[in-house]
């Protein structure tokens, strides 16, 4: 199966609704809506958000970065449903959101996901992200564990 990425705006019908997806199934893995400390996303901050398609041109995955300084980006809405997890959507879409990294010049993409997400933790190992301390507002969550990846030079 093919997928297409492309650029989105953050208010794009099949990204929100990706987005809603993603919180509902976060809401029930920590069995409230208050899994997310910090400052959610948005279309204010959020520099880059790709949409993945099927062939049939249904949303299967999204992901977006937000700008955190000089170099630095955090992956943020990373999320692929589930019908189509396993499938190597969710590391194509990351690749292309760490290209879109690389093209404006950022080294380093960091994450926060969380220790109900061991799928999660583990798709980011295997793709070359390794844990650091918990950053900016996630210190002192005891939901939070975070990642960060050097990424290689164009």
């Amino acid at each position: 199966m093919g997928w297409t990425i492309e650029q989105r705006d953050w208010d794009d019908a099949q990204g929100e609704a990706l987005r809603a997806a993603q919180r509902a199934e976060l809401d029930a893995r920590y069995g409230t809506d208050d899994h997310e400390p910090g400052t959610p996303p948005s279309a204010a901050d959020i520099d880059v958000f790709l949409v993945a398609t099927d062939d049939a041109g249904e949303a299967v995955g999204c992901g977006a970065l937000r700008r955190l300084g000089p170099g630095t980006a955090e992956l943020k809405r990373m999320y692929v449903i589930p019908a189509s997890r396993g499938s190597g959507v969710a590391t194509a879409l990351l690749r292309a959101l760490e290209a879109a990294a690389v093209a404006r010049g950022w080294t380093t993409v960091k994450l926060e996901t969380g220790p109900a997400q061991p799928e999660a933790i583990r798709f980011y190992q295997r793709c070359g992200y390794r844990e650091i301390p918990l950053f900016g507002p996630y210190v002192g969550s005891e939901l939070s564990v975070c990642f960060e990846r050097v990424l290689p030079s164009p």
